[in-house]
């Protein structure tokens, strides 16, 4: 069926082996996750409630405006629940598959780019992107020894990203998508008591309660969450955070 497909949309991480497969097809895969489209977040207002995961209704919007032949889309324990009702509402809006997906792979890629000294920014885009392809990357950054730690969710917006040093590690689900494990939940709960660490989620996702609990355990951590964009409060409450912990 794979084959007759041109253009697809992905939701969180389908398994590997259906990544393999879009790939050995030359299928053009889209990651639904990331803000794609410069449109106004209201035009998902009719499909999902306002109060809702700001990276699902990004899923929505950039399904309003890109043409696909079909979506895959992962409900399993390495995405959440909010991405199963997200499943049901897309089969109501479109006339193309939408496959439901439970990914719960744990064949471990390593995760050198959360761990490298290339810019958090730099970190982030290859570990996004890596979800689109079931190839290891030839090359690997250097490691470095690091200075302070981001957990958690790849933020909506990545601006918040520049305000951290490139010795920041990553941690938390975004070390998972590296691995390609997005369901290892003891991968999920490092992170490095050693050094301070912002423990990040995106407003109103489950993952919050998580953020919130290790950073309240961590010795030096900060908990922190922001909707479809970082306002000035968050950002201020980061570089405050790093300032006063001595990271620069």
């Amino acid at each position: 069926m794979i084959h007759k497909y041109k253009s697809v949309g992905i939701v969180g991480m389908p398994p590997l082996a259906i990544i393999q497969e879009l790939n050995r097809q030359n299928v053009t895969i889209h990651d639904l996750d990331t803000p794609m489209i410069k449109a106004d977040m209201e035009l998902t207002a009719p499909y999902l409630p306002r109060v809702y995961c700001a990276i699902l209704r990004t899923v929505v919007l950039n399904a309003l405006h890109l043409s696909l032949d079909a979506i895959y889309i992962d409900v399993g324990p390495g995405k959440c629940d909010c991405a199963l009702h997200v499943a049901t509402v897309l089969e109501d809006m479109f006339a193309i598959p939408i496959f439901k997906t439970h990914n719960e792979d744990m064949a471990g890629f390593g995760t050198p780019v959360s761990q490298s000294g290339i810019s958090l920014l730099q970190k982030f885009e290859r570990i996004t992107e890596g979800v689109k392809t079931a190839v290891k990357p030839p090359k690997s950054p250097a490691a470095c020894t690091p200075t302070a730690g981001f957990w958690g969710v790849p933020p909506r917006d990545f601006s918040i990203l520049d305000l951290f040093p490139d010795t920041t590690h990553i941690y938390g689900w975004t070390r998972c998508m590296e691995n390609k494990t997005p369901a290892d939940h003891e991968l999920e709960l490092v992170y490095n008591p050693d050094i301070p660490t912002v423990f990040y989620a995106q407003s109103f996702c489950a993952k919050t309660a998580l953020a919130r609990h290790l950073a309240l355990k961590h010795p030096h951590g900060l908990y922190l969450d922001s909707d479809v964009t970082a306002g000035g409060s968050a950002k201020a409450k980061i570089q405050a955070f790093l300032e006063l912990s001595m990271v620069y």
